[in-house]
């Protein structure tokens, strides 16, 4: 027997890491992603209530799979017509509800194509996917998109509803329809790993299984779709964000900022993997969009002995570049921390100052823990307090917010 209070945070976990393969699984075989959802769900309250007395299983993703497609089964029998094609697939199913369960790569991937379906404005595409997908939460979506959280809520109801209404199919799309959604899959792809890498929420800095199926998929896509740059593009620039893994959590799992990491344990592998691949973006010679020029200024970092031996005055063009292609107050104030290591933290200070009088990153932790390292090193002390601890206040990571702290007790 499990004690209860053991199942919660193994359960939770699981889901963290299996979610969406779980889901991506039942939506296969019911070709409905709204009822695949509704029943992953069931069989997460199932184990709720059965694993503390009967023990958790060996495979518990399989576990839940297997609930998930026998609450399939006992919805299309409660249905007063069924007809013989749900008669089939639910004997089909019953016959195969105890085979191992095995994560099929592209289950997942077809969930996330069918959730960027074109009838879904693009936003909610996105916040659609990395809910049921990454299993993100309303909240860490939100964060994701700067927006609050209400708006991501408003989202996902209404993209499950119009997926419904048009009877849009939970499978791959023709090859023709593939450029049409790669846009949205990207995105999605590319936020999915960017809470890996810099976790929004929870006790964790990173959560590398999420920046790893990222990757994952990403390959996968750029396998589908060879000819299109920037699909090799953000494959690169997570290859070269993943290289740094190994040295930016010590061992209790505290953060190892950038300048004070042991840059031999870098993959050097995984760099050179990230490399060729941006060569091949490149090589498609129709220049570098958004991940380009994100994966080329990871690139500056791989490629630099030290921080200080960075090349930042052309990181710094390179995130103008991507400010005049794809406008954003995060690439802003990352200008502005690269500009601080080119020219010093005064001009730097000027685009934070900016950034804040538009309102720009309201809510956010990073806009005043930029601005309180930059007042620091101008010898601003008490204003670098005030603007840490409002940073600190609202940090949502528990170890992003320690970092934050120690800055301030620091001064």
């Amino acid at each position: 027997m499990t004690p209860a209070s053991d199942v919660r945070p193994t359960l939770d976990a699981v889901w963290r890491i299996e979610g969406g393969r779980i889901v991506a699984t039942l939506a296969a075989a019911c070709g409905d992603l709204a009822l695949a959802e509704d029943l992953a769900q069931e069989a997460f309250v199932e184990a709720l209530r059965s694993w503390p007395d009967g023990g958790m299983p060996d495979n518990p993703g399989a576990w839940l799979t297997t609930v998930g497609k026998r609450r399939l089964i006992d919805t299309w029998r409660r249905r007063e017509r069924l007809d013989e094609r749900h008669r089939a697939m639910a004997a089909e199913l019953e016959e195969h509800a105890e085979d191992r369960w095995e994560p099929i790569d592209d289950d997942v991937l077809r969930l996330v194509f069918t959730a960027c379906h074109p009838v879904l404005s693009k936003e909610a595409q996105i916040a659609l996917t990395l809910r049921v997908v990454a299993g993100l939460s309303t909240e860490e979506i939100a964060r994701l998109f700067v927006v609050p959280v209400a708006t991501v809520q408003q989202r996902i109801v209404r993209a499950k509803k119009t997926l419904g209404a048009a009877a849009v199919p939970f499978e791959t799309p023709e090859p023709s329809e593939w450029r049409a959604r790669l846009s949205a899959v990207l995105g999605v792809v590319y936020l999915v790993y960017t809470e890996g890498y810099s976790a929004t929420t929870g006790d964790r800095w990173m959560r590398v299984e999420l920046a790893d199926e990222a990757l994952r998929l990403g390959r996968m896509v750029a396998g589908l779709l060879p000819r299109e740059p920037e699909a090799h593009a953000l494959v690169a620039l997570m290859e070269l964000q993943s290289s740094r893994f190994p040295a930016r959590t010590a061992a209790d799992g505290s953060p190892i900022l950038l300048d004070d990491q042991d840059r031999t344990r870098w993959d050097r592998a995984q760099i050179e993997r990230g490399r060729a691949a941006l060569r091949r973006a490149d090589a498609l010679g129709r220049g570098r969009g958004a991940y380009g020029l994100q994966a080329a200024i990871a690139e500056c970092h791989a490629m630099a002995p030290s921080a200080d031996e960075t090349d930042w005055e052309r990181i710094v063009l390179l995130y103008e570049a991507l400010g005049r292609l794809a406008p954003n107050p995060v690439v802003d104030l990352n200008r502005a921390v690269a500009v601080s290591r080119a020219t010093g933290p005064a001009s730097a200070l000027l685009i934070v100052d900016r950034l804040a009088g538009d309102g720009a990153l309201r809510g956010s932790h990073l806009l005043p823990s930029v601005r309180g390292e930059l007042l620091a090193q101008l010898g601003r002390t008490e204003e670098a307090r005030s603007e840490l601890a409002t940073a600190a206040t609202l940090a949502q990571n528990a170890r992003t917010r320690a970092v934050l702290e120690a800055k301030l007790a620091a001064l």
